[in-house]
This record gives structure tokens, sequence and C-alpha cells, in this order.
């Protein structure tokens, strides 16, 4: 938690806004392959990359 509390407090004082959505896509996607990495769509979801 001590990472994401110093991300926030560099993004509000360099005012790197625009990095925000740059962050919460690259979460997202490693949020999908790890929780689809033991299923059957496996194969589907790492096909499209």
């Amino acid at each position: 938690m001590e990472f994401l509390k110093e991300l926030l407090r560099f993004l509000k004082t360099r005012k790197k806004f625009w990095l925000l959505p740059l962050i919460i896509i690259l979460l997202l996607l490693a949020l999908l392959i790890v929780i689809t990495s033991g299923t059957a769509l496996a194969p589907f979801i790492y096909s499209i990359f």
C-alpha cells in the first residue's frame, strides 16, 4: 500500500494526471491475465495479444 500512496503523491505533485489511465489499463490487463491463467479461456485471451 505504501507504493500506491507514493505513486499517487508523485502524480499529484508533478501534475502527471495523464498517467492515471495508462496505469489503470495496465492493472486491468494484469488482473485479466492472472484471473484467466488457470481457466479454459487462457488460449483465447493470449490470442488477442
